[in-house]
């Protein structure tokens, strides 16, 4: 596994870990301020950290293939975070500092975890 995978990787980690600590947060101090704060809500993201985990395990795990689908999900993510998280979920959730904070920071480290992958997937190296 190169060093652009593994920054890649751990970029995820730091990404999904805010963002799972995030909805926690959401589903139970602001249960019920919108229809997207609730331990339900919660419960139907479940598949979408479960495919975060299992493409950052093939990261960590050096499968060949590995960057390209980070990269695919990576990309992915960010146009949901954009097109539809932003204009309709996080406008539901009557935001304040700690929401766009969160949001900020979650997309920005998508961004940086797909320009790794995308470097790694060229052939570019940090040596």
């Amino acid at each position: 596994m190169s060093e652009l995978t593994t920054h890649a990787a751990w970029t995820l980690v730091v990404a999904y870990g805010l963002s799972l600590g995030y909805e926690v947060y959401r589903a139970t101090a602001k249960t019920g301020v919108s229809e997207h704060d609730s331990i339900r809500s919660l419960l139907r993201l479940s598949p979408l950290y479960l495919v975060a985990g299992a493409v950052i395990a093939l990261l960590f795990a050096g499968v060949g293939w590995a960057a390209w689908l980070g990269l695919v999900f990576t990309v992915v993510m960010i146009l949901v975070s954009i097109f539809y998280y932003n204009p309709r979920m996080m406008l539901e959730r009557d935001p304040g500092p700690i929401d766009w904070a969160e949001d900020l920071i979650y997309t920005g480290l998508l961004f940086v975890a797909a320009a790794l992958l995308a470097y790694e997937v060229i052939g570019a190296t940090l040596g």
